[in-house]
């Protein structure tokens, strides 16, 4: 009799250790989830707060203060026409002529965007590298309206100064790697040398793109894009179009939903 009722103690046991892991496992399957749903909710909430609170500058995209939109000024590397599809826009990865075209607005000084670069930037970035999609970066700079300072076009006339010396997704992920814990402090032209010295660019490279930025070599390209995204009505960013349709941002930060509307449209 006691024999059995040791047995019958341990299958209890069992069974409550059993229990036990199959709640814990509940557990750590919600709180996972329930992490990423907070991520795509922060993105999703900022993104409709840029399009809520839309652009004071005027229909030319232009801004006091700074260079107007010349569509005939000097373009960075590689960076397309003002004649394109996809006017200003910098391609970036290996996808041809038979691929879906994703196109991605985003703004330098925009939480939501860095936040969409956190959560699946790598994703995005993965699917150009493996041609799966060409890949079209959209920069805009229409917070400097909101946020009363021009860090966003200097942002991205920096950027196209790193464009020329072959660092266009380094610098690109510095920057929104870097942005200030407080929107609207913006950047300066120290740090945006400091983000191309961390591309690895070599001296002579280095001081080519510390001119550059000096020089404001690309802020009419700026402008330019950022006209773009003012006449094609954007109305906020992040925002991602696939083939010319319009992606959710939730899908833009889910690394398996995006492939999958990729695939879909191969």
């Amino acid at each position: 009799m006691g024999e059995k009722s040791r047995r019958e103690r341990a299958a209890e046991a069992r069974g409550v250790a059993q229990a036990s892991e199959k709640r814990r496992e509940r557990t750590v399957r919600f709180i996972g989830g329930a992490a990423v749903v907070v991520i795509m909710a922060a993105i999703i909430g900022v993104a409709v707060y840029a399009s809520s609170n839309s652009p004071s500058n005027d229909a030319s995209g232009s801004l006091d203060g700074i260079v107007q939109p010349d569509p005939a000024a000097a373009l960075p590397v590689g960076v397309l026409a003002a004649d394109s599809a996809t006017p200003f826009g910098v391609p970036y990865g290996n996808g041809g002529a038979d691929v879906p075209v994703l196109e991605l607005w985003e703004d330098f000084q925009c939480p939501a965007c860095g936040a969409l670069e956190e959560a699946n930037g790598a994703g995005i970035e993965q699917l150009a590298e493996e041609g799966l999609v060409q890949l079209i970066y959209r920069p805009t700079a229409f917070l400097d309206a909101n946020l009363g300072n021009d860090s966003s076009h200097r942002a991205v006339a920096a950027w196209g100064c790193a464009i020329d010396a072959g660092k266009t997704l380094e610098f690109h992920n510095a920057v929104y790697a870097n942005q200030p814990a407080e929107e609207g402090v913006g950047f300066t032209d120290e740090q945006f040398v400091s983000f191309a010295s961390e591309s690895d660019l070599g001296e002579a490279d280095l001081a080519t793109f510390s001119q550059c930025v000096t020089d404001g070599t690309y802020l009419a390209w700026a402008a330019n894009s950022n006209q773009e995204f003012s006449t094609s009505q954007i109305g906020g960013t992040p925002s991602g179009f696939l083939n010319g349709e319009a992606v959710g941002t939730e899908v833009l930060a889910d690394p398996v939903a995006l492939a999958d509307l990729v695939a879909s449209k191969s």
